[in-house]
C-alpha cells in the first residue's frame, strides 16, 4: 500500500471487520483509532465520554488521527465521528484516502442495538438517534474519495474484496496490482 486506507462511516458499518479482512488481503497493517484512543487515554470510549466529554473525545481522536496518517501506510478504522471534523477529512484527504462504508438504518440498527459500548445511543430512543446520527453525518461521509455500500448479505471478507476493488481503480493507493 502506498497510503493508509481511512475506513469511514456509521457506527455498525463494518470498518472495524471489513478493515482487518482487507489488512489480512492486503498484506497491510490495520490500526483502529478508537482502540488507539483508548489505549492512550486508559480508559474506555464511554469513560472517557463520561469523564471529561464529547469535545474532548473529539480532540484525542484528531491527535490519534495525525499520528497515525504520519506512520506506515496502513488500513486504519475511524471512529463514527472523526471523518465529521473538517480538519480531521483535510488530514485524510492529504495523507491517504477516506472510504465511506455506507450502510442503511436498518442494517446498522441490526448490528449495534444490543450493543451497550455505544455512549451516543443511550437515549430513550436509540433507533432514533441512530437515525438522526445518520442524517447529520452523511453529508459530511459523502466528501470520503472512495464510497463502497455496505451489504449484509456480504460476508465480511466479500466486503474487503469488494472495497479493495474500489479502491483499485484509484491510481496511488494500493500500489502493485492485488491478486483477490
Amino acid at each position: 500500500m502506498q497510503k493508509t486506507v481511512a475506513l469511514v462511516g456509521m457506527m455498525g458499518a463494518g470498518k472495524t471487520a471489513v478493515g482487518t479482512a482487507m489488512s489480512r488481503l492486503l498484506d497491510a497493517p490495520f490500526v483502529d483509532s478508537d482502540a488507539e484512543i483508548v489505549r492512550a487515554a486508559n480508559l474506555s470510549i464511554p469513560e472517557i465520554f463520561e469523564r471529561y466529554g464529547e469535545p474532548y473525545f473529539r480532540e484525542k481522536e484528531s491527535q490519534v488521527l495525525s499520528r497515525l496518517l504520519d506512520g506506515t501506510p496502513s488500513v486504519l478504522s475511524t471512529g463514527g465521528g472523526a471523518f465529521l471534523a473538517d480538519r480531521n477529512r483535510q488530514m485524510i484527504a492529504a495523507r491517504g484516502i477516506a472510504v465511506w462504508l455506507r450502510a442503511d438504518l436498518e442494517l446498522l440498527w441490526s448490528r449495534v442495538r444490543h450493543k451497550d459500548t455505544r455512549p451516543l445511543l443511550r437515549t430513550p430512543d436509540p433507533k432514533a438517534t441512530l437515525s438522526e446520527l445518520c442524517a447529520k453525518r452523511e453529508p459530511a461521509y459523502s466528501q470520503a474519495g472512495v464510497i463502497v455500500d455496505a451489504d449484509g448479505r456480504l460476508s465480511i471478507e466479500q466486503m474487503a474484496q469488494k472495497v479493495i476493488a474500489a479502491l483499485s481503480v484509484h491510481g496511488g493507493v494500493l500500489g502493485a496490482e492485488v491478486e483477490l
